[in-house]
């Protein structure tokens, strides 16, 4: 005999998460840097002597200095901090937005939302504008923190330029590190991005940001059609 079918999953509701603030990655969350990445890294990894392939998959969500500080011999660290961040900078042209990124971030309140990301503020500021993504009036960069995620130093500093309680912050992330960090400073919840987010343990995970809106003041809503 055979069995009958499951029924179907109840569908999903619209979710709305109360915030304050909303803390937004940068890369893979408001622009696609994806492949100016690789291109960067890759081109680094085969001066440096190393394996593109091994290292390219070790830098998301990761402050470069971390990297070059984790695969450089000390006294050869400036030159190669000083190689990589030239080549993602000479890179960063070729961004485009995250669909819905320019829309979202748009509807927030000024003072409401702040941009969180391991890059440098030379290479988040050439990112931004090459997307086309409005900077907010707090960035927070490699460049502001003595440990990068997963380490909630950036978050932290974010709500508190914002002057908000950070338990009151919904973050906006792609990567594990960046949804370790933001677990790790007890914010309100975290909307994962793409489809890297979904190894992570964001609350909800969207495909891109078309899928996310503003229900009032700084408050997101994430649609019913989500990846998670």
């Amino acid at each position: 005999m055979t069995s009958a079918p499951p029924p179907p999953s109840p569908p999903r509701a619209p979710r709305d998460l109360p915030a304050e603030a909303v803390l937004f990655d940068c890369d893979g969350v408001l622009v696609d840097s994806d492949a100016s990445v690789v291109a960067a890294w890759s081109r680094w990894s085969r001066e440096e002597g190393l394996d593109p392939d091994a290292v390219v998959p070790q830098v998301h969500g990761r402050r470069a200095a971390d990297t070059v500080e984790a695969l450089v011999a000390a006294p050869g660290r400036a030159a190669a901090r000083e190689r990589i961040d030239r080549y993602e900078i000479d890179a960063a042209a070729d961004v485009t937005a995250v669909p819905g990124a320019v829309a979202l971030t748009a509807a927030l309140p000024p003072g409401r939302w702040a941009v969180v990301t391991s890059g440098t503020r030379a290479l988040a500021t050439a990112r931004l504008a090459a997307a086309g993504v409005a900077a907010p009036a707090v960035v927070v960069t490699a460049d502001d923190v003595q440990a990068g995620k997963p380490a909630p130093d950036g978050y932290r500093l974010a709500a508190q330029r914002l002057g908000v309680d950070v338990s009151r912050c919904v973050v906006v992330e792609d990567a594990a590190s960046g949804v370790a960090a933001a677990r790790a400073v007890g914010v309100a919840a975290v909307v994962g991005v793409g489809e890297r987010a979904l190894a992570t343990d964001a609350d909800v995970v969207v495909r891109d940001l078309r899928e996310a809106s503003v229900a009032g003041g700084a408050d997101l809503r994430v649609a019913a059609d989500r990846l998670r």
